[in-house]
């Protein structure tokens, strides 16, 4: 089993639209795979609840409201992926935390979510499993559109962080609609999506290796 949280500290960053995504490909690759929503907004199980009669269906646990929700995810399961709350620092994602090979943390180019993620980076830092090298921390550039100087200047200010800029993705309407649909780039074959889905190649690699 490969565990994968995505968290942040602030909403509208992406964690949703990232997960759902992660869920899908890995879906789609095969695996049985788990969305574990901790979010109270639960839009990460409403997307899998739309996604069940696909053949790539991905079983949605609602950790917002079970506690012990570890507990829920079947023995079989390949891919674990979890959705964390906004605002959550790392003393309110511990069971996460314990569970999880990578965190991803998705970083739009905007001060407000620049700020915002160091604050969570900090609380992250003392961490013991980070602390001794047992949890990657992955960055993720989102909402990025490349030709404006505000992304340009996100980009290279993350590529300074401690922790490695691990993919960057583009901004685009596409991604809300998918979301509403219980879909995601990856159900997509056509020249339109290739692009974008070749933004995530460099994050599905490092979160395998």
């Amino acid at each position: 089993m490969r565990t994968v949280l995505v968290a942040g500290s602030k909403g509208g960053v992406g964690k949703t639209t990232i997960a759902t995504h992660l869920a899908a490909r890995a879906a789609l690759d095969g695996h049985n795979t788990a969305l574990v929503d901790l979010d109270p907004q639960r839009s990460s199980t409403r997307w899998a609840q739309r996604r069940l009669q696909m053949p790539s269906a991905v079983l949605a646990i609602d950790g917002s409201r079970r506690r012990r929700w570890p507990d829920h995810v079947p023995a079989d399961t390949a891919r674990v992926i979890i959705d964390a709350p906004a605002g959550a620092m790392a003393d309110g994602l511990e069971a996460a935390l314990e569970m999880a090979d990578v965190l991803v943390t998705p970083i739009p180019p905007s001060a407000l979510d620049i700020e915002a993620t160091v604050t969570f980076l900090d609380s992250l830092a003392v961490h013991p499993r980070v602390r001794r090298g047992e949890l990657r921390v992955g960055l993720v550039g989102n909402k990025l559109k490349p030709w404006t100087q505000a992304s340009k200047q996100a980009v290279e200010l993350l590529q300074t962080w401690p922790y490695p800029l691990v993919a960057q993705l583009r901004d685009s309407q596409a991604y809300v609609l998918l979301c509403a649909l219980g879909k995601s780039l990856f159900d997509y074959h056509s020249a339109q999506v290739r692009d974008h889905q070749a933004d995530w190649q460099p994050l599905f690699k490092w979160i395998e290796a």
